[in-house]
């Protein structure tokens, strides 16, 4: 009897595809709907003061879905699947395993209206997949930006100037892998990079989830 209840629960609240609302699998990214994901060809996408930054899709369809769902919607499960989609594209570029994962902080206030880091949990998943390190603390944002999007380049500097702070005593001496779901001109990456910099830190690499611009 209570066996048959969890066979009865488990069916009625089996989880669907966020994407095709299929339950054959009972995930919330299918298989197939991961399967459309594109991924950039294996390359620099931009140099930002000397550093490489790679992007691993464009920004569009079930990719775009994938960010938005998982950044504005509560659908943290979807974490995983963006991590992994990351974590296949970068193991393309280096089979190098001893980065320190840094996930570009938001700031406190909005992270606590918003109840988490999308990012963070990204990393999290992207440190499990490919044996890396996770450093949520070497940087932290000090300055309540406004939204980028709207933003040309020149306001996205502006706006982001002076807003991230390292606290070094929390790197660990390793090369720096910082991660972002979208890099549209590279600014965010920049302030980070320029941040790093002037503490002495200069073996860094970016990737970004995807870009709107394909190149």
């Amino acid at each position: 009897m209570f066996k048959s209840l969890i066979n009865l629960l488990d069916w009625i609240y089996k989880k669907k595809c966020y994407f095709c609302k299929s339950s054959k699998e009972a995930i919330r990214m299918c298989s197939a709907c991961y399967d459309t994901l594109d991924y950039l060809p294996v390359r620099v996408n931009r140099i930002i003061d000397g550093k490489k930054v790679y992007c691993a899709g464009v920004y569009s369809k079930n990719l775009q879905k994938l960010i938005r769902g998982l950044k504005y919607h509560n659908q943290k499960d979807l974490a995983f699947y963006l991590a992994k989609f990351m974590a296949e594209y970068f193991q393309k570029i280096t089979d190098k395993k001893d980065f320190e994962v840094v996930p570009v902080p938001i700031y406190p206030k909005r992270e606590k209206k918003r109840k988490y880091n999308h990012m963070n949990l990204v990393a999290e998943e992207f440190c499990r997949l490919t044996s890396n390190e996770l450093n949520k603390d070497l940087i932290r944002r000090i300055k309540d930006t406004k939204p980028q999007y709207k933003l040309k380049r020149a306001e996205r500097m502006l706006n982001l100037s002076n807003a991230f702070k390292v606290n070094k005593e929390n790197y660990k001496g390793k090369a720096v892998l910082l991660i972002d779901d979208i890099c549209t001109t590279g600014s965010t990456f920049e302030e980070m990079i320029n941040e790093l910099t002037r503490n002495g830190i200069t073996d860094i690499i970016c990737l970004a989830a995807t870009t709107p611009f394909e190149n």
